[in-house]
């Protein structure tokens, strides 16, 4: 995953704590024994590898939790720029500052654009602010959030205060467990699935989660009538859109009859995001009947999402539209794409 390291780096791009040798399982002594914040201003950064040639670095304050469940390596990062942060598999998927941005696109446009949605069910999530998200709507009866790692759950949930009382409220069920098994086995259907799980990694445990076979078989027949389907869709920037997007992109579209995407810049993934939301049924809804949804169907305000913003958002420059349309990849179990990066099942 990525690495805690000293602040200065040779010239050969080693960090000074790696070349003195002090580093044990990509953090630093200096960051996880000690809590005096005069050492850590100085010293203590974490790096993200985005590519081979390519890191994204920002400073710690300490590092709060790490460790390695069954799935995924974990770490739970306070830093000075973005607050806390969600680290799986050397992957950022959460900021405190900015989280709002990705959930509420996650969650939202599906919820808005559904007639009368009364039940989500969410894959991964186990962050909670998917959930928080979805319970904000008058109408939701029932939300389950169904994550595979305990782990991240348990500290998530002791951590990020600003869920505690999602995962206490009475229209949350949390189930552990492999969302495809679950779903499998349930006998009800929903208005709207998400997907909200971690970024398809090579041995990580959600690239099976966005191959067509799971979307046909076994996803859309447990939605509703007007069911929607959404699901985030890895970055989407002008220089990295083709290593996921397009290609979930090209596999719903061969399972759903209407798909759409959109994007939004997430400043702590340093990069545009991209979801896919799609339904048999066809997406109508203007900017101002958006608007007048958000205001009679959602009990807090909204922080980012309005409707002359995601109506902007669902527009693609040149570039990313024509990728989109040239895509030929369907993801299947013997032909996954990968963004940067390993999970722990690889390295074992």
């Amino acid at each position: 995953m990525g690495e805690v390291v000293d602040q200065f780096f040779h010239a050969n791009g080693y960090a000074n704590g790696f070349a003195n040798g002090f580093a044990i399982n990509g953090f630093s002594k200096n960051c996880e024994e000690t809590n005096q914040l005069d050492n850590i201003h100085n010293s203590c950064w974490y790096e993200e590898l985005i590519d081979d040639d390519l890191k994204w670095s920002f400073a710690l304050n300490r590092v709060l939790h790490k460790g390695t469940s069954e799935y995924q390596d974990i770490a739970l990062l306070d830093t000075k720029r973005f607050g806390k942060v969600l680290v799986i598999d050397g992957k950022m998927q959460s900021a405190e500052v900015d989280e709002f941005i990705y959930h509420e696109c996650l969650i939202h446009p599906a919820l808005l654009f559904h007639p009368d949605p009364r039940t989500v069910f969410i894959m991964g999530g186990g962050e909670g602010s998917a959930a928080r998200e979805a319970i904000k709507h008058k109408s939701m009866e029932k939300v389950v959030m169904c994550d595979i790692d305990e782990e991240v759950v348990n500290f998530c949930r002791k951590y990020l205060t600003v869920n505690q009382e999602t995962f206490c409220h009475k229209k949350l069920n949390l189930v552990i467990n492999d969302a495809k098994a679950e779903l499998e086995k349930r006998n009800e259907k929903f208005d709207v699935i998400v997907g909200d799980l971690a970024d398809p990694v090579e041995g990580g445990p959600c690239y099976q989660l966005y191959t067509k076979s799971f979307y046909e078989k076994i996803l859309k027949p447990k939605l509703n009538d007007n069911g929607i389907f959404v699901t985030q869709a890895g970055p989407a920037g002008i220089f990295t859109h083709k290593e996921v997007f397009t290609s979930i992109y090209n596999t719903i579209k061969q399972v759903f009859k209407y798909v759409m995407v959109y994007t939004a810049h997430v400043p702590s993934f340093a990069d545009t995001w991209g979801w896919v939301m799609a339904s048999d049924q066809p997406f109508s809804i203007n900017a101002e009947d958006m608007d007048k949804r958000i205001e009679a169907r959602i009990d807090s305000e909204l922080l980012y999402l309005n409707g002359a913003s995601f109506l902007s958002s669902a527009t693609m420059n040149k570039t990313v539209a024509l990728s989109l349309l040239n895509e030929t990849h369907i993801y299947t179990e013997e032909s996954a794409r990968f963004i940067h990066g390993h999970g722990v099942a690889y390295r074992h």
